[in-house]
Parts: C-alpha cells; structure tokens; sequence
C-alpha cells in the first residue's frame, strides 16, 4: 500500500460508548494525519478539538416536489398517484381547489414530477446541510453538519471521507483518522467502506456486547481487519471478558482495555483529549494507540 492514503476509522455499534473521546485522543497521538468526522448526524469532535475553519461548502442532496400554482390545472392526478399521501387537497374560501406539497411527508420519487399533465411540479435539489475543512491543534479535519431533519446522512459521510483523502493528499500526509458513525446503518457502512482498519469500541453491557456482534458482522462482511477495545471495562470485568471472547470469536483482535476514570470528564469539560492530561485512562488509551499501530503495521497499514 505505498503512497496510498491509509484510513483508520472507529465505530461503535451504539452511541455513548465513548468513540469520539478515543478518536480525539488518537488525534493527539498520531503524526502526519488528516481527521474526519463522519459522525454528521451528532457530529461533537469539534467541542474537543475547537476547530479553525477554513473552507465552507453548502451539501446538497435529495429533492423535493412543488408545485407551481399558477401551472397548476387542479386535476388532483398528483394526489392519486402520491403513495406517501404528500399530496394535500386545499379548499380556499372561496369555494376553489388548490394542491399543495407537504414537504415533510414528499420522499422525493419524482413520480407526480413524471405524471402532471400540465408538467407544473418543480423539483428542485435541496440544501441538506454543510462540510468543512477546518485547521486544529493536531491538524486537518473536514467535518460536517447535517440540517435538521434532514436526509442523506450516508452521501454526506461519503463526502467527508473523499474530502479528507483529497485534502491528505495535497498536504503530503500519510493517513486519515475517521470518527465513524454509531450503530450499523448507511453512515456507518459509508464511513467503514474501503477503510484499512476499523477499531470497534464497546462497554462491558449486555446491548454493548449485543451491537459489537452486529458491528463485527459488518466490518467482516466488507472484509476490513477489526480490533477491539472495550471502554470502562471495570465497570463489568466480567462482562468485559465474555466481550473478548466473543471479539476474537469473530476473528477482531482485542487491541486493549481502557478504565473508568473522572478524568476523561474534566478532560473533556476543558475540550482536551485526556491523553492532554495525566491519568490512569490516558495511560491506557496510549497503549491502545501502540497496540492498533501495531496491529496495522501487520496488516501493512502505516499509522
């Protein structure tokens, strides 16, 4: 894999299990790398890593129906065919009809686009959002803010990691750290596509053990190496070791444990990765990071 771009990306297969906090720290830890939040739905790296941006650009995606009323015949042929009732029939005061798009409910299929008789439907693509290049105090990141409500979470994902590379490429940098997506949905599988490594972080609970499963599944599915890492493992030592064992039943390394330990809290609440401070967590995060570079060198995977 030389001269290529190598991608690290974490995922977990639910939220809350401390992905971003490792992410964070790795960022810290790592030389000569470009970080991507792909994470776009709840996107929160930037509360640790207060990034500088740099370069804005409006994302794009999906469409959305409406219709012109002056066009309009009020056939009603658009609310016949709407097979997501998006099509509302308006009865004005003065006795007319008019039909109206519910842009919440309209999935964007075209079909009364392709079907008015009067070719009186609009359907313009919509602003779903943002991705950015930003600097930081350990480099590059290009992250991304999903609109409310809004769709394509998984396109976006794609953008942001493409970004990334692109951006690796032109600073002569070796690698792109990505904070995936949790669970296992489109940007999750956007985020885990084509990486060379995928570090899975769990905790010692019966759904963290559950959604490590799925989680596995996946990265093999797509033929990544996997390791694992369970999070606050002594709140459950025992849990935690059947958590390996399942781990390595589905062939994922178990890269290391990291504690329980206040001090990724105070850390975070001075938006600091805790590897910044001194602790017992950090420590074990530090080892962590050694133990996934080395398990990439053996996958020949630079980090």
């Amino acid at each position: 894999m030389k001269g290529s771009v190598q991608e690290l990306v974490i995922i977990s297969g639910k939220g809350g299990t401390g992905k971003t906090s490792i992410a964070a720290s790795f960022a810290a830890l790592a030389d000569k790398v470009v970080l991507a939040d792909c994470d776009v739905d709840a996107a929160d790296l930037y509360l640790i890593l207060t990034p500088e941006v740099k370069r804005r650009e409006v994302f794009r995606s999906g469409r959305r129906a409406a219709i012109r009323q002056s066009d309009c015949a009020k056939c009603g042929e658009c609310a016949t065919l709407c097979r997501f009732d998006a099509v509302r029939r308006l009865e004005r005061r003065d006795g007319t009809v008019a039909y109206a798009i519910n842009p919440t409910a309209c999935e964007g299929c075209g079909v009364c686009v392709r079907f008015c008789p009067r070719q009186a439907i609009d359907f313009p693509e919509q602003m779903c959002g943002e991705w950015l290049v930003s600097d930081t105090r350990f480099g590059p990141m290009v992250h991304a803010r999903l609109g409310i409500a809004a769709e394509n979470s998984g396109k976006l994902v794609s953008v942001v990691r493409s970004e990334a590379r692109q951006v690796a490429k032109a600073r002569g940098l070796d690698s792109v750290l990505i904070d995936g997506s949790p669970g296992i949905g489109c940007p999750v599988i956007a985020s885990l596509t084509g990486a060379n490594l995928a570090l899975v972080v769990t905790e010692p609970t019966v759904s963290g053990e559950h959604d490590l499963e799925r989680v596995l599944q996946l990265t093999k599915h797509f033929g990544i190496p996997a390791v694992v890492c369970v999070n606050k493992w002594d709140l459950n030592a025992i849990l935690t070791e059947r958590i390996e064992r399942t781990a390595r039943t589905h062939g994922a390394a178990v890269a290391n444990r990291v504690r329980y330990d206040k001090a990724v809290t105070s850390a975070q609440i001075r938006a600091q990765a805790v590897v910044e401070r001194d602790s017992e967590a950090a420590d074990d995060v530090r080892a962590l990071w050694r133990n996934v570079v080395d398990i990439g060198s053996n996958h020949d995977i630079r980090l």
